[in-house]
């Protein structure tokens, strides 16, 4: 392949550290898209080019290597990072150098950027939701524990807020750095027991996540009398955890692997057959596999990687994704997204219990943020589609 005859991209997720369990299968769903878009001919006859780094779940270096990827490699779009804090280093180097940066992580909200086309979802289209189905399905005294870093404090502090609004109680709130393990997660597993909240909030991620459901099990939590609820826990992490020690336990996300739905089935088929297994497919990988083929088809659109042109050609932009009908709110570069809540099964697989019947509209900064005005709570799934 030529260089100068493919539109080169630049690629950002760790294949190593603690984060690279989520960030592997959001480039797993990257490579996949580049297949897909290749294989019919690429864009206006030429393919796409991906050049990778892989930052080594070190924070710092997505910023030096985003900065490499633009200066050295001459490269304007950049997909990549899981972390906010990631984000926050790549930020200004894209606002700086005016490249165009696609993100496709759920996150705390409370951002904008012209160079960032935000791929996951925002506090209204998973900690609303979640807390009303908290409140209404297990009770209102909430247990928090979180990782140490920008997105689980901010993410605790909005839903803090939104328990409040439906009478919920935070009953304590923890933050452990990443060199803690499962025996350093022991005690506050066993403090959570003998304290019976309704439930527990999560923003642990990583292999610390991992590390806390298995201590929580341990400690003779029962996620399915006090589950742990997740905006974050995927399908990837539920395979590490194991079905005795995840059972009952809920996350709120756009995407499950085990909607039944022709779209994503044929993601599925097409990811199986490209990497022998759907084990690792999550709502972030289905998130970053969107992101390219959104790219794609505005890149088709302009004809050059002109950031400008680009970003006019994404504002408003749709997609027909696995997790359904998606678009690019054009007021804030945000992703209208579908809205799901699931519970681990005894096997191990998420069962939908509730989603919305449309696309909820991006409200990063929460300017509507009232629990009870959320059209969430009625629309129970039908079964025989997902």
């Amino acid at each position: 392949m030529k260089t100068q005859e493919s539109w080169k991209i630049g690629i950002l997720f760790s294949t190593s550290g603690v984060t690279s369990i989520i960030e592997v299968s959001q480039l797993n769903g990257t490579l996949l898209a580049i297949d897909e878009i290749n294989a019919r001919g690429g864009v206006r006859g030429r393919p796409i080019e991906p050049v990778s780094y892989n930052p080594g779940s070190v924070v710092s270096n997505y910023g030096d290597m985003a900065e490499k990827l633009i200066v050295e490699d001459r490269i304007t779009a950049l997909f990549g990072c899981y972390m906010s804090s990631s984000r926050k280093e790549v930020l200004p180097v894209v606002e700086r150098r005016n490249a165009l940066f696609f993100y496709p992580t759920l996150y705390e909200g409370f951002e904008y950027s012209p160079n960032v086309i935000y791929g996951g979802a925002t506090p209204n289209q998973n900690s609303v939701p979640l807390a009303n189905h908290l409140i209404n399905t297990y009770g209102k005294r909430i247990f928090f524990v979180g990782s140490d870093y920008i997105y689980p404090r901010e993410s605790n502090r909005v839903m803090r807020n939104v328990l409040r609004q439906g009478g919920g109680e935070v009953l304590d709130e923890r933050y452990y750095g990443f060199d803690v393990d499962e025996a350093g997660l022991a005690e506050v597993a066993r403090e959570i027991v003998a304290m019976k909240p309704d439930a527990i909030f999560s923003t642990v991620v990583g292999q610390m996540c991992i590390d806390f459901y298995r201590a929580y099990h341990a400690a003779g939590g029962d996620g399915r009398v006090c589950p742990i609820a997740s905006l974050t826990t995927n399908e990837a992490e539920i395979a590490a955890i194991g079905p005795e020690a995840s059972v009952g336990h809920i996350t709120a996300a756009p995407y499950f692997r085990s909607i039944n739905s022709p779209a994503n089935r044929k993601f599925l088929k097409a990811y199986k057959q490209k990497f022998g297994s759907v084990r690792d497919v999550t709502s972030c990988c289905e998130a970053a596999y969107c992101q390219m083929h959104i790219f794609a088809n505005a890149l088709e659109e302009v004809g050059d990687m002109d950031t400008d042109r680009l970003h006019e050609a994404l504002l408003g932009a749709t997609f027909d994704a696995p997790q359904g009908h998606i678009k690019i709110d054009p007021d804030n570069t945000h992703t209208y997204l579908q809205s799901r809540i699931a519970h681990v099964d005894e096997s191990g697989e998420f069962v939908i219990e509730n989603k919305v019947r449309r696309a909820l509209k991006p409200d990063p900064y929460l300017v509507y943020p009232q629990i009870h005005d959320w059209s969430f709570r009625p629309q129970k799934v039908i079964k025989s589609t997902e």
